[in-house]
């Protein structure tokens, strides 16, 4: 069979499948389900053109990461067949361990199981299937491996992950000023002293890339109207699985019934295989089954948030730079409870409070590191005439409320 296929990407044109290993971990079910999970989780409920999916993304960041890598080759950086392949394998599973809408419902279907280790464990899998092959792609992940560039390929603040959901998501949203100069970024990359550095004169394109990631926050993922979507959609499987750990009958598919019957830690994952059988077949179509399912349950709370997300009746969102103030949400509380005639300990699924962050550039982190002309490696901070940069730097902290619209009247 013919393994050396191509993908026709509406962001990059083709994209080609460089080797059998990675043809066959693409064939792979694991692989084959981020076609069932949304990149973006409901943010389609704002930008209705936000339909891509995980499977898209992985793509597009093993082929960044191709032309990145053939770039550093281009400029006498050694390269072996074995380190090129084992990258593209490490970026094209980086997500394989996200599950239903993606970030919005991590912490709902799990306790303290992130999508990073998920993704390792199945990593480890796909490794001992594929006959160990996939052990140098793991050590680049984990950032065991000595030459510590490939890693930063994969995750750091200027990573192909990145450069890829930006450019993806700005042309999926519409929010063209999302985009990115990512070939001209790529084309910058070099290596010194064994760290990813851009060269001087792609400074600008990183003030660009940064001021972007900005953007795509504040507009795209953290949205007011994203963050009422997602919420609701949290609160509603938590409320789901609140009833079903007290016996009530919730009607919904069999691998999402054990995941909120039960109570999951990472260690429970490690020690029984069957669990992540069940996880590697939960997507987004078992939530959406399951909310029009709920629409019709006797309880109200349930009911009437599972109305709500279909019919797109999204909370009101009251976002504040400083803390929203506890008297309004004592108010808004007691509006809730009155309306909705529910128990004061179910006024949490109605009455979402909380807080959002972003800053474009993490300055505590991993820094993005520049080669100047005259061979010395400074952080793009430091590069003298961007206060941007320094300005991006800021973590900037908003505070929300959102709550039904009918008791805001």
């Amino acid at each position: 069979m013919n393994k050396k296929k191509i993908f026709n990407d509406p962001v990059y044109g083709f994209i080609t499948v460089p080797t059998d290993l990675i043809f066959d971990i693409i064939d792979h079910p694991y692989f084959q389900r981020l076609r069932r999970i949304k990149q973006l989780g409901l943010t389609e409920m704002v930008y209705p053109g936000a339909l891509h999916t995980r499977f898209h993304h992985a793509l597009g960041a093993m082929h960044l990461m191709n032309t990145a890598l053939n770039t550093l080759r281009s400029k006498n950086n050694e390269i072996s067949d074995k380190e090129f392949e084992a990258s593209l394998i490490a970026i094209l599973l980086h997500d394989i361990g996200h599950g239903p809408f993606s970030h919005a419902l991590e912490t709902a279907i799990f306790k303290n199981v992130h999508h990073e280790h998920l993704s390792l464990h199945i990593m480890h899998l796909l490794n001992e299937q594929f006959g160990g092959k996939l052990s140098l792609a793991i050590d680049i992940f984990t950032d065991k491996y000595h030459r510590k560039f490939f890693h930063q390929l994969v995750s750091s603040q200027l990573d192909v992950d990145r450069l890829d959901y930006l450019n993806r998501d700005s042309f999926y949203t519409g929010v063209y000023e999302g985009k990115i100069g990512a070939d001209r970024i790529i084309k910058m990359l070099d290596v010194a002293n064994d760290k990813l550095v851009v060269e001087e004169k792609g400074v600008y394109s990183i003030e660009n890339f940064l001021v972007s990631r900005r953007l795509m926050y504040w507009q795209v993922y953290l949205h007011k109207t994203v963050i009422s979507a997602e919420n609701m959609v949290l609160r509603v499987v938590q409320r789901a699985r609140e009833l079903v750990q007290q016996d009530v009958e919730v009607p919904c598919s069999p691998c999402l019934k054990f995941f909120l019957t039960t109570d999951l830690t990472m260690q429970d994952f490690q020690q029984d295989s069957s669990i992540l059988e069940r996880f590697v077949s939960l997507d987004d179509h078992d939530i959406w089954g399951g909310i029009k399912m709920w629409a019709s349950h006797s309880d109200k709370i349930l009911s009437y948030l599972a109305n709500s997300i279909l019919s797109r009746k999204l909370f009101k969102v009251v976002i504040a730079n400083k803390p929203i103030d506890q008297e309004l949400q004592l108010g808004i509380s007691e509006l809730v409870q009155t309306h909705f005639k529910i128990a004061d300990e179910d006024v949490k699924y109605l009455m979402i409070a909380g807080k959002i962050g972003n800053n474009a550039y993490d300055v505590e982190g991993q820094t993005i590191d520049m080669l100047t002309k005259s061979g010395y490696v400074i952080d793009v901070a430091e590069a003298s005439d961007l206060p941007n940069i320094r300005a991006l730097s800021n973590k900037v902290e908003k505070y929300y409320v959102c709550y039904p619209k009918e008791v805001a009247h």
